[in-house]
């Protein structure tokens, strides 16, 4: 008879220490958790436990910088706001003209004489402005469209984040070096950005609500609408207080060697006690490409309009749902100089982080 192996046994003493530094462990990572951070749950900080000050340029001053980095460095940056549209618009494709074109038609035959002569234009130019912002006139992706272009983003990010770190740093490099040497800590900044999906979860339910009330009349006043608004703006800033710290983990995990939980935990200290400021520069981030869009958009889809009519004969070329694309990718060059930047200013800055 071949006699089985027994197991070796752990003496109950051994088991009682490995527990107890187990938890010991833990302990210590809370507290050490606690101190970095000293701001707690639904109590006052004392003013002795933070430091308020938070040296950055204002808000003009701080936008100049950031559009003299990307027009400073602007051939670099034109390679590759091109080279991520010609590629999405391969793998990923364009705004429908046809369905562009349609909603034209639409808006002209259902206003009627509302919109009457150049202010109705421009009018009808700004609806068509926020409907293609918004999306409404792209086509509906598949599933490999979807995870192509979440590819591209990402890589998008990453060259420009690497490109960026490289100027400042003084180096002299080639947008091919960005596209060969960024693209490693791609599976962290994955990671990280689904950390991000998640924790906008709160937002889509509140559309997601929005769009229920709006059909069943729930908005129409009363306290219903207003439990309702405080809901939902609960749902927002809640989205808001979390997505603030992932985003400049964004910027920490392109760091070489660095890993998501612990950019994560950096970009969480980072934005201790400035967290208000920082989103009020991300929320003026996004307002400046919105009125960026809408300068180069509304008079580009006015010009566009005027010479279909004059030469009908041009009214396939999809010239709209171009701009559309170029300033798709010129937005995430904006977007990764100005956190870039941000992120830059924070770390430099000398105030305690509390």
């Amino acid at each position: 008879m071949n006699k089985s192996k027994s197991k070796p046994k752990i003496e109950p003493r051994l088991k009682f220490e490995l527990k107890f530094k187990l938890l010991k462990k833990i302990k210590n990572r809370i507290q050490a958790f606690l101190n970095r951070r000293p701001h707690r749950s639904f109590r006052r900080t004392k003013r002795r436990d933070y430091a308020k000050e938070f040296k950055l340029p204002g808000y003009i001053a701080f936008t100049k910088s950031v559009f003299k980095m990307i027009w400073v460095n602007r051939k670099k940056f034109i390679i590759v706001i091109l080279l991520y549209a010609i590629l999405t618009a391969v793998m990923v494709g364009i705004a429908s003209e046809d369905t562009y074109n349609t909603l034209k038609d639409t808006i002209s035959a259902s206003s009627g004489s509302f919109f009457s002569g150049a202010l109705g234009d421009i009018e009808k130019s700004g609806i068509l402005f926020l409907t293609a912002f918004t999306g409404g006139i792209s086509n509906e992706l598949s599933e490999a469209q979807q995870i192509y272009a979440g590819i591209l983003l990402v890589m998008a990010w990453l060259t420009n984040v690497w490109l960026l770190r490289n100027i400042l740093a003084g180096h002299k490099i080639k947008v091919r070096d960005a596209l060969y040497n960024a693209g490693a800590p791609i599976l962290s900044t994955f990671m990280v950005a689904i950390l991000l999906i998640v924790q906008l979860i709160p937002i889509a339910i509140a559309l997601v609500g929005y769009g229920a009330a709006s059909t069943t009349g729930l908005l129409g006043g009363g306290v219903e609408a207003m439990m309702f608004w405080i809901a939902a703006g609960l749902l927002t800033v809640l989205s808001l207080y979390w997505i603030t710290s992932t985003i400049i983990s964004l910027v920490v995990v392109t760091l070489p060697g660095m890993y998501p939980y612990q950019a994560i935990k950096i970009g969480g200290d980072l934005v201790v006690g400035r967290r208000l400021k920082i989103i009020l520069r991300f929320i003026w981030m996004l307002v400046l490409l919105v009125i960026f869009w809408a300068i180069i958009l509304i008079p580009i889809i006015l010009l566009d309009g005027w010479l279909k009519g004059i030469w009908p004969a041009i009214s396939w070329v999809p010239t709209v749902p171009v701009i559309i694309l170029l300033l798709s990718s010129f937005s995430i060059t904006w977007v990764s100089s100005y956190v870039y930047l941000l992120y830059r200013k924070v770390v430099a800055d000398d105030a305690a982080s509390a």
